[in-house]
């Protein structure tokens, strides 16, 4: 376990009350939860626009190829592993050491520039002699020369990355969370640019959007480094900072593979759906059952799953992480942490799974419909059953997130990586082998087996290698709770359905496709608020506590955060 308390020159901080732990974690979930929603809806936009300028078709299947390399390692990092790798060592030598974790910040910034700038370079002049030397035809090319645009965006995310859990250790949420905000504007006017007219071209779109991303993604570094003034000490750090870098990047790895699993499999979900671009018509000496419109119909609506899983599963697991892992040497405390951190994940990821379920088809029209250059009516219907293979399981990946996190703080890296390699691989298995029936519906529903079956493997496991209970009476009890609050609003959010279709038929335009879904969103929202309100659950009492008084920025102060 990464504790240096013994050398400490100071006394650890004393445990932490539970009103104050879940005050902090409410405040904490409301920031990120609240500045999260903002970045998804403005990547919602970008989302809508991007998919209006290039379509279902060849372009924007090339083009969300070649966006998916840079953006997974944004998830990757600035959702996880690197964060993950660092946080607990950071956050214990806070606490007993301000002087070293100073210094460690300086030395695992600096290796992370060094080692993320070099393989961007190598991996840039290997793509520019594989155009060289090998041909790829045009729409392979356009998909490489995007890729080749936009990788420098890596190294600004994985310091991003690491910034903000610099910054989360001090209890600012806040601006690790509004980066991307950042992001998905400029990528908006850039979009919108062409959208409107005042520029011509759709390929020149595709250039433009990725140069935006570049641009903004640096931004963001800027913006962490000033908000950090005073809290790093820029230099090469003592040998002992160095052990505890050392310590850092040795659970990095094992941390991508445990942590990174869903962006793992989305990443290959995204080489599959390629093939019949990349490598042609054939797989295995059969025709390949996906086509060049399969990519991008599968990659726009991986981010309407995404989107709950961002602003409320992420949200908790951020907020969670910092108890965690400062509590990783008081099991009972830390216990209690882990639990409320399951709850709240099923309260808000159950009901997202439910309601994204129920209203695909009129979510992937209003979002993906409705215009010339918009999906086609085959492309919608494939999209719709595309959310349904990965919507069941938002739930999942939220969970997912707590659990591992709870292995880092204890200091084990190993358990989720192995359990992770093992869902990996059945993700792939059930990839090539769902294709063939679903097409690239069959990638959503191996994404989400794969999940549940990292979920569970790692439920069971904890109790033997953490010596930690994951799901006590209280939170089996709640959950049963959750489950029948659900059902109420599944109920309403159907007979809204109902009653829309008996009375104004089935929804021939987009307007009408947007009328229902907002109909229902506000139904089952209210419903679900308001049953969870009636049923007096605590987890909506959470959500709602004010973090504690007399505290600092995000109610950090009481917490021993600054």
């Amino acid at each position: 376990m990464p504790s240096n308390a013994s050398n400490s020159p100071t006394a650890p901080s004393p445990a932490i009350s539970e009103r104050d732990a879940t005050g902090f974690v409410a405040g904490a979930v409301r920031v990120v939860s609240g500045l999260t929603l903002l970045s998804r809806f403005a990547g919602l936009a970008r989302d809508v626009l991007t998919a209006r300028l290039f379509g279902d078709g060849l372009l924007g299947s090339s083009f969300r190829a070649a966006y998916a390399l840079p953006n997974f390692f944004r998830r990757l990092f600035g959702e996880g592993a690197l964060s993950a790798a660092f946080l607990p060592e950071y956050a214990l030598l806070k606490r007993d050491d301000p002087a070293r974790a100073k210094e460690l910040a300086s030395v695992v910034v600096s290796l992370t520039t060094l080692v993320t700038s070099t393989i961007t370079a190598l991996i840039i002049a290997a793509l520019l002699i594989r155009l060289w030397l090998w041909p790829v035809g045009q729409d392979g090319g356009l998909s490489l020369k995007l890729i080749i645009l936009m990788l420098p965006m890596m190294p600004a995310v994985c310091l991003a990355a690491i910034m903000g859990g610099m910054l989360q250790a001090h209890g600012r949420f806040a601006i690790p969370a509004a980066s991307p905000i950042v992001l998905n504007i400029l990528q908006i006017i850039a979009g919108a640019i062409f959208w409107l007219g005042w520029m011509k071209g759709d390929t020149q779109a595709a250039y433009a959007v990725g140069i935006a991303a570049l641009v903004a993604s640096w931004l963001t570094v800027v913006w962490a480094l000033a908000s950090l003034r005073g809290k790093v000490a820029w230099r090469t750090g003592t040998s002992q900072a160095k052990e505890n870098a050392r310590k850092v990047f040795k659970r990095f790895v094992p941390a991508v593979l445990g942590l990174g699993t869903l962006q793992l499999n989305t990443m290959l979900d995204t080489l599959v759906a390629m093939w019949p671009i990349w490598l042609g018509a054939t797989m295995f000496g059969h025709p390949v059952p996906l086509d060049e419109a399969s990519n991008s119909i599968l990659s726009y609506t991986q981010t309407l799953y995404q989107f709950p899983l961002g602003v409320f599963g992420i949200a908790v697991a951020t907020a969670i992480f910092p108890l965690l892992s400062r509590s990783s040497d008081r099991n009972d405390e830390f216990a209690r942490h882990l639990h409320r951190g399951l709850r709240l994940s099923f309260f808000i990821g159950l009901p997202a799974s439910v309601g994204l379920v129920l209203v695909r088809h009129d979510l992937v029209a209003t979002i993906f419909g409705g215009g010339e250059r918009a999906f086609s009516t085959d492309g919608l219907t494939r999209a719709a059953t595309v959310l349904l293979g990965f919507a069941p399981a938002v739930w999942v990946y939220s969970v997912n997130h707590v659990l591992t996190r709870a292995y880092y703080a204890k200091g084990d890296t190993t358990t989720p990586m192995r359990v992770a390699m093992a869902c990996v691989l059945l993700n792939v298995a059930l990839n090539f082998t769902l294709i063939w029936q679903f097409r690239e519906a069959g990638l959503a529903f191996a994404t989400a087996t794969s999940a549940a079956a990292q979920c569970l493997t790692l439920t069971l496991l904890m109790p033997r290698h953490l010596g930690i209970t994951p799901f006590s009476r209280e939170v089996f009890g709640s959950w049963g709770r959750i489950i029948a609050v659900s059902i109420v609003m599944s109920l309403c959010v159907l007979g809204t359905i109902w009653a829309w279709r008996y009375t104004l038929g089935e929804p021939a335009r987009w307007i009408h496709h947007a009328g229902l879904l907002a109909a229902c969103v506000g139904v089952g929202g209210g419903a679900y608020a308001l049953t969870a309100w009636l049923a007096k659950l605590p987890e909506l009492r959470w959500l709602l506590q004010r973090a504690p008084k007399g505290s600092g920025k995000d109610g950090a102060e009481s917490m021993g955060f600054d």
